[in-house]
C-alpha cells in the first residue's frame, strides 16, 4: 500500500471532524482535495501493477483503463466519486462549497473503492 493514502484519508478525516478554527472556511474543499488525491493514488497504483504503461496518463484516461485491472463495478464508482470531487475541489465564486453530508458520502464511497482497489 502506498503509505501516502492513509495519511490523506486521515487528513480529510481530520478536516471533517476536527479541523482547526482558522481553517473553518476552506476546510470541506481541503478536505475534497485530500479524498480526490488518495483516490488518484490507489488508481495509479492499481492500474501500475496490472499495465505499467500507463505512469504518464491523465486521470481521466487512468480512469477508463481500470476495467481492465478490476472490477467493472469498482471502476464505475471510482470514476463516478472522483468526478463529484473534482467539482467540490474547484471554487466557483457563483456556488456554495461542497456540504459536510457530501464529503461524509464521497469519504465512505473513496474508503471503499481504495479497500477494493486493494491499497
Amino acid at each position: 500500500m502506498n503509505a501516502t493514502i492513509p495519511l490523506l484519508l486521515a487528513t480529510a478525516d481530520r478536516l471533517l471532524t476536527d479541523p482547526p478554527a482558522a481553517m473553518a472556511a476552506g476546510r470541506y474543499r481541503g478536505a475534497a482535495f485530500a479524498l480526490r488525491t488518495a483516490l488518484e493514488i490507489a488508481v495509479s497504483d492499481a492500474l501500475l501493477a496490472a499495465t505499467p504503461a500507463v505512469r504518464a496518463r491523465s486521470t481521466r484516461a487512468k480512469l477508463l483503463c481500470l476495467r481492465c485491472c478490476t472490477e467493472a463495478e469498482t471502476a464505475r464508482r471510482a470514476k463516478a466519486v472522483w468526478k463529484l470531487l473534482c467539482l467540490g475541489c474547484h471554487y466557483h465564486h457563483y456556488e456554495i462549497g461542497p456540504t459536510a453530508s457530501q464529503l461524509e458520502l464521497w469519504q465512505s464511497e473513496v474508503n471503499l473503492v481504495v479497500a477494493r482497489l486493494g491499497n
